[in-house]
């Protein structure tokens, strides 16, 4: 099976940090492919700029662990921006709702603690 990471549960995971047993389970599984998307590195970024996020070595660090802990990264595609116009607008966050679309549009599993996320129409687990 195929899983995109959200942007808190991949720190969590780069941090070492505790995330639930269903997802380790799925990171753990040397046969799933764990997908990580360039739009969670935007995230980071804009974050870090502002001073409401700290990752030592900043988003290249980050997207170093990304590669170094074997996920993959994805990138964002013309498909995913037409899915985000298709959402039900359950939250205001435009990137968890872009993941959202990208997981729907690449018939991946949400791994998410977003509590959200089980409003919209998308493989979900946490």
């Amino acid at each position: 099976m195929r899983y995109l990471i959200d942007t808190p549960v991949a720190l969590w995971i780069l941090k070492g940090e505790p995330i639930s047993d269903k997802a380790k389970a799925i990171i753990d599984d040397v046969t799933a492919e764990v997908f990580v998307s360039i739009a969670s590195a935007w995230e980071i970024a804009i974050k870090l700029s502002l001073g409401k996020l700290k990752y030592d070595g900043g988003v290249r660090a980050f997207l170093a662990d990304v590669r170094l802990n074997e996920f993959q990264l994805l990138g964002v595609e013309e498909k995913h921006i037409k899915q985000v116009e298709n959402l039900e607008y359950h939250h205001r966050d435009p990137f968890d709702r872009l993941l959202i679309a990208v997981a729907i549009a690449e018939d991946m599993t949400f791994l998410s603690a977003d509590k959200n996320v089980p409003n919209y129409a998308v493989k979900w687990l946490w």
